[in-house]
């Protein structure tokens, strides 16, 4: 398996790996995520390849797209609150329903962590959502802890 820059030959590898994750969402949060559906379509992909600021890394084996890490670099500089920083954020990580347990996001995770140090970030962020514990129990066990918390108050289940 090697580990590389996306190109364009893979997106339609990534459509069907992003509407697995859209999958994921939808099971968890169904009043949020629409089944069948997916974050990019096509010509958001090909633009996205073409933006230095959001690499996406795709494990690959003879030709098959196992799994992609989507990334974002992100800076803060000259704000007055926070203080200047370059980290780079992952916007997705999946791998093939179909490969799973195979040590596959392991290695994208370490080859993003790797790109970041490369490029002088401070740190490796994300967001994951409530009841993916399966994700939780990943980023956890590679070091990552909650920076902060989104939380919700359902008008339509409590009284706020």
């Amino acid at each position: 398996m090697e580990i590389r820059l996306a190109t364009k030959s893979e997106i339609p590898g990534m459509i069907e790996l992003l509407k697995q994750v859209g999958e994921v969402h939808h099971q968890i949060r169904p009043d949020l995520f629409r089944s069948g559906a997916q974050k990019y379509n096509e010509a958001e992909l090909e633009e996205i390849l073409q933006d230095g600021t959001r690499p996406i890394f795709a494990a690959v084996e003879n030709g098959k797209l196992l799994g992609y890490c989507f990334c974002m670099i992100e800076e803060v500089k000259d704000n007055t609150v926070l203080r200047d920083v370059k980290s780079l954020y992952i916007d997705d990580l999946c791998v093939d329903e179909d490969c799973r347990g195979q040590g596959i996001a392991s290695k994208l995770y370490a080859c993003v962590c790797d790109y970041a140090r490369s490029i002088g970030c401070r740190s490796v962020t994300l967001n994951v959502w409530c009841g993916n514990d399966n994700a939780m129990k990943f980023y956890e066990s590679r070091g990552m802890r909650p920076r902060k918390i989104y939380m919700e108050a359902s008008l339509e289940d409590t009284e706020c």
